[in-house]
């Protein structure tokens, strides 16, 4: 490589580093809007609602929340990867499954892991394995053998979702049998097991406790490597048989890739010191979700954990969407 050609490469980086600082500099200057590629009233929602304001406030700028939902997220989140890396749209959603897409999707319109970056965790919630009350069962086992002698219908967020794959995991570790009803999101899976239209169901506790609260679900069973305080008495899916079984949601955000590093620094540290207030720690404890957060480096690398892990899930599983 000439001088001249090598100078006029560190040139163009040296510019393309300052613009970034630039517009780091006076970012933002008009408002922001969190993608949820979900419909309202899920796990993701929730946390996007809880932190909104305190972001907007940090910014001095609105903030809105937007639900695309469909195609298991990936609608949402194919906004956000082909649009401007101007650091003015964050994605808000499930990161894990995120991370199954490539699997399970054979025409996925973009690429998660090179279209998108990661920014930071906000929180992980376990799968509940809930049933309706009117099943007559109080424990894995008791709905394992029920599975085998009655038809029993599972209501699964979507095709291909993190829980999705958790059941069928469950269900070939335990030899239960269900058929598979799939829905367009969380609340909706969660609203047709309470009316009775489906019977059980697998869940982030985040959206699914207060229906257990309330009397309207019946849990049995915890997808956490130990039990979770908020249930202490509701053994956990591995104490009851389905040994080292461990799933749930792992609520993130990721960014367009190209966004400036000087942008998603600072809405990284100010998401973790926003998640991380008394306030909102305190009120996810009390639905069940941990604060959990990460640099955007460490959020990249659980990233593509996740994709590697699931990949393998999904392979066993023979689960495949167009």
């Amino acid at each position: 490589m000439t001088f001249s050609r090598r100078s006029s490469l560190l040139a163009a980086a040296a510019l393309m580093a300052t613009s970034g600082l630039a517009l780091a500099d006076s970012w933002p200057t008009r408002p922001l809007r969190i993608v949820v590629p979900y419909p309202p009233g899920g796990s993701s929602d929730i946390i996007a609602r809880a932190i909104s304001q305190p972001l907007s406030e940090a910014l001095k700028q609105p903030v809105v929340v937007e639900n695309r939902a469909g195609a298991n997220g990936n609608l949402g989140a194919e906004l956000v990867a082909r649009g401007a890396a101007d650091g003015y749209t964050l994605l808000l959603c499930d990161v894990g499954a995120l991370a199954i897409s490539p699997s399970v999707y054979t025409k996925l319109a973009f690429d998660p892991s090179k279209d998108l970056r990661g920014v930071t965790m906000l929180a992980y919630s376990p799968h509940l394995l809930v049933v309706h009350p009117s099943l007559p069962v109080n424990n894995f086992a008791e709905l394992v053998a029920l599975s085998k002698k009655s038809d029993l219908n599972f209501a699964i967020p979507a095709t291909g979702s993190a829980a999705h794959l958790a059941a069928v995991a469950v269900q070939r570790a335990s030899g239960a049998r269900w058929e598979y009803v799939p829905y367009k999101g969380g609340v909706q899976a969660i609203g047709d097991t309470v009316a009775g239209q489906t019977q059980v169901l697998m869940n982030g506790m985040l959206a699914t406790l207060p229906q257990v609260q309330a009397g309207k679900l019946k849990l049995l069973a915890v997808s956490k490597g130990t039990r979770m305080p908020l249930v202490g008495q509701v053994p956990t899916l591995a104490e009851q048989g389905v040994t080292g079984f461990e799933s749930g949601t792992w609520q993130g955000v990721r960014m367009a890739r190209g966004t400036p590093d000087a942008v998603v620094a600072r809405l990284n540290a100010e998401l973790i010191r926003i998640i991380r207030s008394p306030e909102i720690r305190s009120r996810l404890a009390g639905q069940g979700a941990e604060v959990v957060t990460m640099t955007p480096t460490e959020e990249e690398q659980f990233f593509n954990q996740e994709r590697a892990r699931w990949a393998k899930v999904v392979q066993a599983a023979n689960v495949k969407l167009d």
